[in-house]
């Protein structure tokens, strides 16, 4: 875990850039995430393939999609393709796989499945770009290679359909975080946008920390209830994260973290990435 650490560190640090080496702002900046390059904790793609192209890439260009709004179902163009993860300087992707909390347990463990095979797919379709990623010296090997360590992170923990056994072999498919849940409750923990319906975790559910800490599988409190958060550092023996989660301070959003749990993950050793979405 601390090779995990170290790493998404180095994501998020500044390099020590002389600034009498660059001639402008952005040449440092640029210097930086040379030496330095983002690590982007959630990037919706594989969701985007499935409602857009119903998992079907033939005839998909990733190296460019400007030019995939669809006027007919009122789609905006897609905001990746691998001409703007090159310009800025993204090294390594975790691509979520989510599907929605409001389908079927059952149904969304089919949805992920499928999630997975597409972005595997995706990524083995670009091997002078992606590189599929699934430790710590995978992600320094794409970098050293020049191409962006690629990733995946189950968002919603609906996504096991309540079973230890699934979660075990969604890890053995390369999912190397999942969200514990998404805007719904599930069976085991609270969510930020739903009615508390256990006061965080269940023993399930702190059972399911446990067992992905076991695995190596990154805990992310993204969307979930501060009492959900609590629990699972309450839990935790290793780093957790929060993928996209701003501090509640700044941004008084549910998905947010408050003071009291920001104080928590510095001990843990955890990370809350930036979040760059305005709203």
């Amino acid at each position: 875990m601390k090779a995990w650490w170290l790493l998404a560190g180095l994501g998020m640090a500044v390099a020590a850039v002389p600034v009498a080496s660059a001639r402008s702002p952005e040449q440092v900046a640029d210097a930086a995430l040379r030496a330095a390059p983002v690590w982007d904790g959630h990037n919706d793609v594989p969701e985007q393939l499935r409602s857009r192209r119903k998992n079907v890439l033939a005839g998909f260009d990733f190296q460019d999609t400007s030019k995939t709004a669809d006027a007919a179902s009122g789609k905006a163009a897609m905001h990746t393709d691998i001409a703007r993860l090159r310009r800025g300087r993204v090294g390594a992707q975790f691509w979520s796989v989510w599907v929605s909390p409001l389908q079927s347990e059952p149904q969304s463990v089919e949805a992920v499945l499928e999630q997975i095979d597409l972005t595997r797919r995706l990524i083995a379709a670009y091997p002078r770009d992606l590189q599929f990623a699934t430790t710590a010296n995978d992600v320094e090997q794409a970098m050293r290679g020049g191409r962006i360590a690629s990733l995946i992170g189950m968002e919603g923990g609906h996504s096991i359909g309540g079973s230890l056994g699934v979660l075990r072999q969604m890890y053995a498919l390369g999912a190397r975080y999942m969200t514990l849940t998404h805007f719904r409750n599930t069976a085991w923990a609270d969510s930020a946008t739903d009615a508390p319906a256990h006061d965080g975790l269940t023993d399930f559910g702190r059972d399911v920390v446990r067992e992905m800490q076991r695995l190596g599988m990154l805990v992310d409190l993204s969307h979930v209830s501060e009492a959900t958060m609590l629990d699972a550092l309450d839990v935790a023996r290793a780093p957790v994260m929060f993928s996209h989660s701003g501090a509640r301070a700044v941004a008084s959003h549910p998905r947010n973290v408050p003071d009291a749990v920001l104080a928590r993950v510095k001990a843990n050793g955890g990370i809350v990435m930036v979040v760059t979405l305005p709203s």
